[in-house]
């Protein structure tokens, strides 16, 4: 916001004083062809070569605004790009958190359904699983299997 408060204020600064121009100490402005000084016409009164010298600084004065404007220009030009090139970064960097975190959430899906797994396989082989916990059991991993299969289609869309 600052870089362009100092370019417009540059810029107004330049078309002011664009059609000054400074000649042997003394201050002239060049408007529509006439050169002025104290605000009275004095393009007669001025010898062809005072006129030629006051006109060729004022083409100079005013390549020079050209030139600044163009290249205040360009730098908004670049920092436009460089807003647009932090952006698509920023995104870039959003979207592998969010594959990162899926990935991570879809692991610990699975570690916890191969642990509850393998809890209930090695309760079932010593017996001492009684009918109602053998039904609990098989919810709890019928709920687990369906929180994998959820983090798993997460991480597809991610």
């Amino acid at each position: 916001m600052k870089l362009w408060i100092i370019i417009a204020l540059i810029g107004f600064n330049s078309v002011l004083n664009a059609q000054e121009v400074i000649n042997d100490g003394k201050r002239y402005e060049v408007k529509k062809g006439k050169i002025f000084h104290e605000g009275t016409d004095v393009t007669a009164s001025l010898s062809v070569e005072e006129r030629n010298n006051i006109f060729i600084q004022y083409e100079r004065v005013s390549e020079d605004l050209k030139l600044k404007e163009k290249l205040e220009k360009e730098a908004r030009k670049a920092e436009k790009a460089q807003n647009k090139a932090e952006k698509k970064q920023k995104q870039a960097e959003k979207a592998l958190r969010k594959r990162e975190k899926a990935q991570d959430n879809y692991d610990k899906a699975v570690k916890k359904l191969e642990q509850a797994q393998n809890k209930f396989e090695k309760l079932k082989r010593k017996g001492k699983l009684s009918p109602k916990e053998e039904a609990k059991w098989f919810e709890k991993l019928d709920n687990l299997t369906q929180s994998s299969e959820k983090a798993k289609k997460k991480l597809k869309r991610s």
